[in-house]
C-alpha cells in the first residue's frame, strides 16, 4: 500500500505511468493528507455503510474512504487512471472502480446492484465544470442516498449553500435547499491539489432531506418558476415571470397577490415558501 501522503511518492507514481494531467477534465487531484481524513469522516462512511465515490483521482480520498465504509464504488472516467488506482488502492478488496461518466451512469441501477443492504452515502472531489450538473442529478434522481458531501470551488460552495431570500441565493441554491439540508463544513487551500488550481475549495454536506421543507403541486413547475424568476434577476419577478415563462402579464400579476407578494420584489427577496406559493398560484392545474 502507497504512502499516499508523500508529494514524492506521488510524483514517482505518476512519472512510471506516463501520466500528464488534463485541463478538460478539470484534474485537480486532492493529495492533502489531512484533508482527505476529514472529508471521509463527515461523509458518514463507516460501518453498514456504502461510499459512492465520483472522480477518485489517484486514490488518496478513496483510501480514506475504504478505511471507513464496508464497501467503496469509484466511478472514474479517464481510463489512464485505472492502472495508477490499482496500484495505490492494492489492499483495498473492499473497493471497485469502475471506468463511467457520472453523468451518463444508471445511479439507480449501480446502487442496486453495489450497495444492497448498505445504507449509501456519497463523497467526492468534483471538478469545476461539472459541480452543478453532478449535484442536481444525485439530488433530482431521488436515490436511495442518506448525505453527498463534495469539495468544490469555494465560490460554487457559498452559491450552493446560499440561503434563499439573500443576495446570494440562485436557482441552484433554491433547488438544493428543496431537495437538501446543505452546509459548509471547511475550507480547502490551493495548495491541497496537484497541480494547484487559481482558487480555493471548501467542501460541503447536503443531507438530503425525507421530504421536500415546501408542497408544491408540480415540482416541474416549481423549478421553471424558480428559474425563471432568477433568469433575470435584475427586474421584478413580474417582468421576469411574464418574459420567461410566457405568461399574460395580468395572470402573474394575479398569481403574485394570490401568494401574497408584492409583484415588484425580486428572486433574490422570495423565500423557498413565496416560490412554493407563486408557484402554485400561476399553475394551479399542474401536477406530477
Amino acid at each position: 500500500m502507497n504512502n499516499l501522503a508523500d508529494p514524492g511518492v506521488i510524483s514517482d507514481i505518476l512519472k512510471r505511468h506516463g501520466f500528464t494531467f488534463s485541463k478538460g477534465l478539470g484534474q485537480n487531484f486532492l493529495v492533502n493528507p489531512t484533508v482527505c481524513p476529514r472529508m471521509a469522516e463527515a461523509s458518514g462512511a463507516g460501518p453498514g455503510v456504502g461510499a459512492l465515490e465520483i472522480g477518485p483521482g489517484i486514490g488518496v480520498l478513496t483510501a480514506e474512504l475504504a478505511k471507513r465504509a464496508d464497501r467503496v464504488v469509484s466511478l472514474e472516467i479517464d481510463q489512464r487512471l485505472l492502472p495508477i488506482l490499482q496500484e495505490t488502492l492494492a489492499g483495498f478488496e473492499q473497493v471497485k472502480i469502475l471506468n463511467s461518466d457520472v453523468l451518463k451512469t444508471d445511479l439507480h441501477r449501480l446502487i442496486a446492484e453495489e450497495f444492497a443492504g448498505l445504507e449509501v452515502v456519497v463523497c467526492a472531489n468534483l471538478p469545476y465544470y461539472i459541480t452543478s450538473p453532478v449535484i442536481m442529478k444525485l439530488l433530482e434522481e431521488n436515490l436511495p442516498v442518506k448525505a453527498v458531501t463534495v469539495m468544490v470551488q469555494k465560490e460554487a460552495a457559498q452559491r450552493l449553500c446560499a440561503l434563499p431570500g439573500t443576495r446570494a441565493c440562485g436557482a441552484v441554491s433554491a433547488a438544493v435547499r428543496f431537495y437538501a439540508e446543505p452546509e459548509i463544513l471547511f475550507p480547502v487551500s490551493c495548495g491541497s491539489f496537484r497541480p494547484a488550481p487559481n482558487v480555493d475549495s471548501a467542501v460541503i454536506r447536503l443531507q438530503i432531506r425525507k421530504e421536500p421543507p415546501v408542497e408544491v403541486l408540480s415540482r416541474k413547475k416549481f423549478f421553471a418558476t424558480v428559474k425563471a424568476a432568477f433568469g433575470q434577476r435584475r427586474k421584478t419577478i413580474l417582468n421576469a415571470l411574464t418574459s420567461l415563462l410566457a405568461l399574460p402579464r395580468d395572470r402573474v400579476a394575479q398569481a403574485c397577490q394570490a401568494a401574497g407578494l408584492h409583484a415588484s420584489m425580486r428572486a433574490e427577496q422570495l423565500s423557498l415558501q413565496d416560490f412554493a406559493a407563486l408557484s402554485n398560484a400561476l399553475f394551479p392545474d399542474s401536477y406530477d
